[in-house]
C-alpha cells in the first residue's frame, strides 16, 4: 500500500525543498456533490526555470495525473496552471497540486515537462495554438486544435491585439439567409399588459338554522 500525506505536509515539503522559489502557496478543501466529500487542493507559483524541479518533486512523492494545463490572459502576462492529481484513485486521499506558472508576453516561452509526463504534450500543444505561448523542446510542435491555415500570430484565447479580430467573426445566422426573411430573424414579443389580481371575495358567514 502506497504512503500518502496530507495536503499540508505536501505544501510544508515544498516549501523545505524550494524556499523562496515557490510562493502563493496555499492547502484549500471545499465539499462535493450530495456526501459533501472533501477535495483538497494544493496552490503554489513557481517560475518557468523552476518548473521541472517541481514536477520531479512531485513524482518523487507520487506519479501525478496530468488533468490539464491551463491558461489565462492577464494584462502584460499569461498564467499557465498545471493541474496534477498525485494518490489519484485512493479513497478519500486524492489531492489536487496546481503549478501556477507566469509567463511575461514579452517572452512568451515555457519549457516542456514532457519529459517526464509523455501526455502533457498535447494540453502543451494547445496552449501553443490557443494563446501564443512557445513550449521549449516539445517533441510535437504540429498545431493540434487550430487547421494548418489558421492566421499566424492570432490566438482565440488571447485578451489583447494578438486575440480574434472583429474580421474574422461572422454571423453565422446570416450566412445564406433567404431574402424574403423578415429581419430580425424572430419578432419582437407583444408586450404583456400586467393586470392586478381582483381582491378575494369573502364568504359570507353562515348563521344559526332556524
Amino acid at each position: 500500500m502506497r504512503a500518502t500525506m496530507t495536503p499540508q505536509e505536501l505544501a510544508d515539503r515544498f516549501v523545505r525543498k524550494f524556499g523562496s522559489r515557490v510562493s502563493n502557496v496555499q492547502v484549500k478543501e471545499r465539499c462535493e456533490g450530495v456526501k459533501k466529500l472533501p477535495q483538497k487542493t494544493v496552490w503554489m507559483t513557481v517560475s518557468r526555470e523552476d518548473l521541472n524541479d517541481a514536477v520531479a518533486e512531485l513524482i518523487s512523492i507520487d506519479y501525478p495525473h496530468l488533468g490539464v494545463i491551463a491558461a489565462s490572459d492577464n494584462g502584460d502576462m499569461i498564467d499557465l496552471l498545471y493541474h496534477l492529481q498525485v494518490f489519484f484513485g485512493g479513497k478519500h486521499e486524492e489531492i489536487c497540486v496546481v503549478f501556477t506558472v507566469q509567463v511575461p508576453k514579452s517572452d512568451p516561452h515555457v519549457p516542456t515537462i514532457s519529459g517526464l509526463i509523455p501526455g502533457a504534450v498535447y494540453s502543451e500543444r494547445e496552449k501553443q495554438d490557443m494563446i501564443g505561448v512557445t513550449v521549449d523542446g516539445i517533441p510535437d510542435s504540429r498545431r493540434i486544435f487550430l487547421p494548418n491555415d489558421f492566421p499566424e500570430e492570432v490566438y482565440p484565447w488571447r485578451k489583447d491585439e494578438k486575440g480574434i479580430p472583429p474580421s474574422m467573426v461572422k454571423e453565422l445566422w446570416k450566412v445564406d439567409r433567404p431574402t424574403d426573411r423578415p429581419f430580425p430573424p424572430v419578432a419582437e414579443p407583444e408586450p404583456v399588459e400586467k393586470k392586478e389580481p381582483e381582491p378575494a371575495q369573502q364568504a359570507p358567514s353562515g348563521g344559526a338554522a332556524e
